[in-house]
């Protein structure tokens, strides 16, 4: 089976900041949306050509709190070195802290951030290939 598109659910705090936040921060575009569906409302996050997408949900009926570990990682290779910093030029600007990654292994080549709810995203300066 060949895998066609990736989504990356997970429940947020406040819909339109988390939204705002990401497609700031990465560059990604509002590409779906659903309000008061089956109790839940969403966005989907991304890009015409990406192979996957984000989904941030909020369930209105019984709330998820998001619930992230320091090992809940979204990593985005960014192999230019000029393109790289300006990514994280963008993800400060859009209101995401910088911290130190668990795993060391993450701050040699990346830089790791976390959201308002804790999820954290890598933006890794290298390019991913087979190991």
């Amino acid at each position: 089976m060949a895998l066609q598109h990736m989504r990356i659910a997970r429940p947020v705090s406040a819909l339109s900041k988390s939204c705002e936040m990401y497609c700031k921060g990465l560059g990604l575009e509002k590409i779906g949306e659903f309000t008061d569906h089956d109790g839940f409302s969403g966005y989907m996050l991304g890009l015409e050509g990406l192979p996957w997408h984000l989904e941030f949900t909020q369930c209105h009926a019984h709330p998820v709190l998001p619930s992230p570990s320091n090992e809940d990682l979204l990593v985005l290779y960014v192999p230019e070195k000029d393109s790289w910093l300006t990514t994280c030029t963008n993800m400060d600007h859009a209101g995401f802290a910088r911290v130190k990654s668990f795993n060391p292994y993450w701050d040699r080549k990346g830089v790791t951030f976390q959201d308002m709810d804790g999820y954290r995203v890598v933006i890794q300066n290298m390019h991913w290939g087979k190991l």
